[in-house]
């Protein structure tokens, strides 16, 4: 035992006190490591808790206007029971879409710290413009978010009604994507809106 022989003692307390260098670069990798996942795993939890439906409607501009609308579409409410919230038409479920949206959704922000949409009114007023904001990401995106729900290929001609089957079809055909036909599908047009069909 150490106790019995001092000279061990005394070696064992000299290679404790004037560690290595390897071992010195170990422990700091280690803990380096602990700290990574720690940061990671708060970092990743944040980050999600902002992608729930209830974080979505704790301000009053979302809650008490376009979730009001959304609670009356088929995204809400269906026969399957299958529900879409906020983030999953608004987010994109991959790494490096999803942080460039978090930031800019960062910015969007400023409209609540001004008091650019804090009523009903000055919601209202705003609404084609920020829906021509949301309609152009969409669009950039080839309706990304949609697509995580639907699919070209897993439309069944024998399930769909023929008329959106044919619609649907032709739009394929036509390269065309989900938001150029299916605005207004979870919230309200603006007031100022002109279908280009019509």
């Amino acid at each position: 035992m150490a106790e019995d022989n001092p000279g061990a003692l005394k070696r064992c307390w000299s290679v404790l006190s004037k560690p290595s260098a390897k071992y010195s670069i170990l422990a700091i990798s280690a803990i380096a490591f602990v700290i990574g996942i720690l940061f990671w795993g708060g970092f990743h939890t944040a980050l999600e808790m902002t992608n729930s439906l209830e974080f979505c409607t704790t301000c009053h501009e979302m809650r008490d206007n376009v979730y009001m609308e959304y609670k009356e579409t088929i995204h809400y409410s269906n026969r399957s029971g299958v529900r879409a919230i906020c983030s999953d038409c608004h987010v994109p479920r991959e790494w490096g879409p999803k942080m460039l949206r978090k930031a800019k959704a960062a910015f969007e922000v400023w409209g609540k710290i001004t008091g650019d949409i804090d009523t009903r009114e000055k919601f209202e007023a705003k609404r084609m413009e920020l829906a021509t904001h949301e309609w152009a990401r969409m669009k950039d995106s080839n309706s990304r978010e949609c697509r995580n729900c639907h699919n070209w290929d897993a439309m069944s001609p024998e399930l769909q009604k023929q008329t959106p089957y044919k619609k649907h079809m032709k739009a394929k055909e036509a390269g065309q994507t989900c938001i150029d036909c299916h605005k207004g599908i979870a919230h309200h047009l603006p007031k100022e809106y002109v279908d280009p069909d019509e």
